[in-house]
Formats: structure tokens, C-alpha cells, sequence
């Protein structure tokens, strides 16, 4: 199956999803300065935070202050996670433009992260959906351990047929195919997006690709070859599981930008710059880059 895309659409999930199981706290002033670096870079879509208990996700804590701390540039979509009633009430003071409701394929998945079964994850979502679409905000889902889950191995794609139809029945627009804990392959990346065809429109999903055996890029290629043309991935591949122990961040921006430009599909967004981003993350965090392309260009620029 051969339907590659002449563009696509990133959405950049590193100042949210990227951040969020940071041990130590990343100064709001920090976020805002790489969501700046972002849109620089050309990203027209942004995952900033999310509205959930500081108990739970400290580093989330500063959602206010990040969102207010943005300078939104025209075209950009800012996209934040919204767990509940309460926490979507909370970002409608910041104006988000989109906002981001999960659910998992996987029961004991759901039962760990959220403590409720899959379709009592979905019932609890419902009302958020109904208020972001009467508020005029768009409506995206994620949907987690789509081909693999810590606690029971293989997810079948029945069950990501499943989640796909409770998703659609409550009126998300548009759905993430996830690899939470990155064990993927192409086959079985491409069996969960079939699953997820008889509810959505290939223009209403996105691959989401985690690297932990170093799939990612060969499972995004294998979603593009489907007519995936919506990604997300994270700036300099930030990112984990809390849940999920030993699975490491998404898949870089910059490795997937770099597929895309060699394969000729456009994406508006400047290596380059995207590379300086995430050089400016990776040096407040203490650590080198987890994107192959990013070190080889790098060490090819200091010659």
C-alpha cells in the first residue's frame, strides 16, 4: 500500500507531552521560550500543557502561566490536554484552540493510568467534548497502547476498532493513533490504523510513534505509506511514559522532518531552526538530544 502524502501537518508535542514526567521543574519561562523556538521553526501546530492535578503531573502545574506567557502568532493552533470537566474548565480562560481527550486500547492500561475501564474513561470525556464543541474548540483524541501495553502484551486491533467507535460516538473530531511504550512495528502500526479506519477518516488521524526499540521512524514511514499525513512528534524526542517503565520519548521532530524532506513532502517547518530548538531544550535539561539527526547535523556543523 503506496499513498504517500505530498504534505504534512506536525503537531508538536514536546512542550507538553515532551515535559511532562520531567523529574526536575522546567521553568515556565523555559516552556514558553521553546514554544517561541517552535512556531519560529515554522510548527503551525503546538501541544503547550495541560489542565491536570499538580498532584499528579507537578510539572504541569504552570499551564496558566505558560499559555498566558505564549505570543500566539496568526495560523498557529495551541492544542492542550484536558483530563476532565474540571481541567477543560480551567483552560477556557487560557483560549486554547484545541484540546486533547485520551483513552487507551488496553483495559489494564486504563485501569493503571486512569482508574476506570476504557469505556468509563470514554462516559467521563463525553461532557468535556459537548463543552469544547459548544465553546468552539476543536477536538482531538489520543489513543494509547494501540499496538502494545506493559501490562498485557499485544493489543489486537478489535481493540483499537473499539476505542476508535467509542471515540467517534462521542464526537471527537480527529484521533491519534498511538505507540505509548514503543514496541511497534510496521505491520502491526498499519493493522491498528486499519482498525481505526472504519470510524475516521484518513485526514482525522495521526500517527504517534514512541522509540523505546527504535521503531519510530520505520512505524511513521509505514503510517505515511497509508496516507498519514497528520504526525506528532516531539522537538529533540522528549518525552516517556510514567506508566510504561523503560519506554523513551516520542519520535523526534527533527528525525521525522528529515524523512519527509528526503521523501520530498513538504512541511513548511526549517531544519535548521528546529534543530537550534531543540539544542536549546535538550542544554536546560542537562542531557544531549535523543534525535539521531540532530547530533549527526550538529557535529557536522561544528566540522
Amino acid at each position: 500500500m503506496n499513498n504517500l502524502p505530498s504534505r504534512v501537518k506536525i503537531v508538536d508535542v514536546g512542550p507538553r507531552d515532551g515535559l511532562q514526567n520531567e523529574k526536575q521543574p522546567v521553568p515556565a519561562a523555559v516552556k514558553i521560550e521553546l514554544v517561541h523556538r517552535l512556531q519560529a521553526a515554522g510548527l503551525k501546530e503546538i501541544e503547550v500543557t495541560s489542565y491536570v492535578s499538580p498532584k499528579w503531573v507537578p510539572q504541569m502545574a504552570d499551564n496558566h502561566a505558560v499559555m498566558q506567557g505564549v505570543r500566539r502568532q496568526p495560523g498557529v493552533r495551541y492544542s492542550v490536554l484536558t483530563p476532565n470537566l474540571k481541567g477543560f474548565e480551567a483552560a477556557l480562560a487560557d483560549k486554547p484552540d484545541e484540546i486533547v481527550v485520551f483513552g487507551a486500547a488496553s483495559e489494564a492500561f486504563s485501569q493503571k493510568n486512569i482508574n476506570c475501564s476504557i469505556a468509563e474513561s470514554i462516559e467521563r470525556f463525553a461532557p468535556v467534548v459537548q463543552a469544547a464543541k459548544a465553546a468552539g474548540i476543536a477536538v482531538r483524541g489520543a489513543m494509547s497502547c494501540t499496538v502494545g501495553c506493559p501490562y498485557e502484551g499485544d493489543v489486537p486491533p478489535s481493540r483499537v476498532d473499539y476505542l476508535a467507535g467509542l471515540m467517534k460516538g462521542i464526537g471527537v473530531e480527529h484521533v491519534g493513533v498511538a505507540d505509548t511504550i514503543g514496541v511497534g512495528t510496521p505491520k502491526k502500526v498499519q493493522a491498528a490504523i486499519e482498525a481505526t479506519l472504519k470510524h475516521f477518516h484518513i485526514d482525522q488521524i495521526s500517527g504517534h510513534f514512541h522509540d523505546t526499540y527504535g521503531q519510530a521512524v520505520a512505524n511513521t514511514l509505514a503510517a505515511l505509506e497509508m496516507g498519514v499525513w497528520h504526525h506528532d512528534t516531539s522537538v529533540a524526542g522528549l518525552g516517556g511514559c510514567p506508566y510504561a517503565k523503560g519506554a523513551t520519548g516520542n519520535v523526534a521532530t527533527e528525525d521525522v522532518v528529515y524523512l519527509l524532506h528526503g521523501m520530498g513532502i513538504e512541511t513548511g517547518i526549517d531544519l535548521d531552526a528546529l534543530i537550534d530548538a531543540g539544542s536549546y531544550i535538550s542544554e536546560q535539561l542537562g542531557r544531549p538530544t535523543n534525535s539521531r539527526v540532530a547530533r549527526a547535523l550538529l557535529a557536522k556543523r561544528q566540522g
